[in-house]
């Protein structure tokens, strides 16, 4: 029994230390971008969204992964230190794609108190021949 309350009190004591530790937290400027209307005839357009670490420990973005292959996320790949900014740059490509209104999200993995989080780019691609 005596074992049993000194286990109990161990785990109860090492989850307030683990949850005590400093961690990071990641605030970005907006989380959704509209392109607003653009020409088929120039199809690539990006944005940056820009972050900050408001948190107590080094932010490390381990990765960030698009919904699909016409949007391409590059971000900063060094820890970003408490109070230091950082950017994730998002390009979309409508070479070959439909015209009309399009939706797209990055998926964010980080070691923020936040762990994933989602960004959104948006907008309208109108046809060659439309004026």
């Amino acid at each position: 029994m005596k074992k049993l309350v000194f286990y109990m009190l161990m785990m109860v004591l090492s989850i307030s230390y683990a949850s005590a530790q400093a961690k990071a937290d990641i605030k970005f400027d907006k989380t959704t971008h509209d392109f607003g209307t653009f020409s088929e005839n120039n199809p690539i357009v990006s944005c940056t969204f820009t972050f900050k670490n408001i948190g107590d420990a080094p932010l490390v973005i381990h990765q960030a992964v698009a919904s699909c292959g016409c949007t391409v996320p590059e971000y900063t790949q060094e820890p970003i230190l408490p109070g230091k900014s950082g950017t994730v740059k998002v390009t979309y490509n409508g070479t070959g794609k439909y015209p009309g209104h399009f939706k797209k999200s990055i998926t964010l993995r980080t070691n923020a108190k936040t762990e994933m989080m989602r960004l959104f780019v948006e907008g309208d691609m109108t046809a060659k021949d439309a004026k």
